[in-house]
């Protein structure tokens, strides 16, 4: 998956407890998250997806939606400190940023490819 440094350093973060979930599949969204520290766990339809380290985003597709609704359910693993973005802010960075725009697109295509497989198996279930 695609990481990015630009938010290591982030001054407003927000902290989840392993095991608590910082948003459900089809909640409304208006913000984007990057893994500043410990580990998110990823679920679509219940199946588990991914697993996000340091570094990485997610939440994104929130935030480029017309409706802002989460496509998946993202939970803390492990104690987790998250920086948060809002559209203003991911705007500007897909604006002045064009390797920030390319993490994000790499991370949606990544993602499409993985929820891909998991809903084909679905399907032959």
């Amino acid at each position: 998956m695609a990481k990015t440094n630009l938010f290591r350093h982030a001054s407003k973060t927000i902290s989840y407890k392993a095991g608590e979930t910082i948003f459900k599949e089809g909640d409304g969204g208006d913000v984007m998250y990057v893994v500043v520290s410990g580990t998110v766990d990823i679920f679509l339809r219940g199946r588990h997806m991914i697993k996000l380290d340091e570094g990485e985003i997610f939440g994104e597709m929130a935030l480029i939606e017309q409706d802002h609704q989460r496509s998946a359910t993202a939970v803390a693993e492990t104690d987790v400190v998250l920086a948060n973005l809002n559209r203003e802010r991911f705007t500007f960075l897909v604006h002045e940023s064009p390797f920030f725009a390319l993490d994000v697109m790499r991370t949606l295509a990544e993602r499409l490819r993985l929820a891909n497989k998991i809903l084909a198996h679905d399907i032959e279930a």
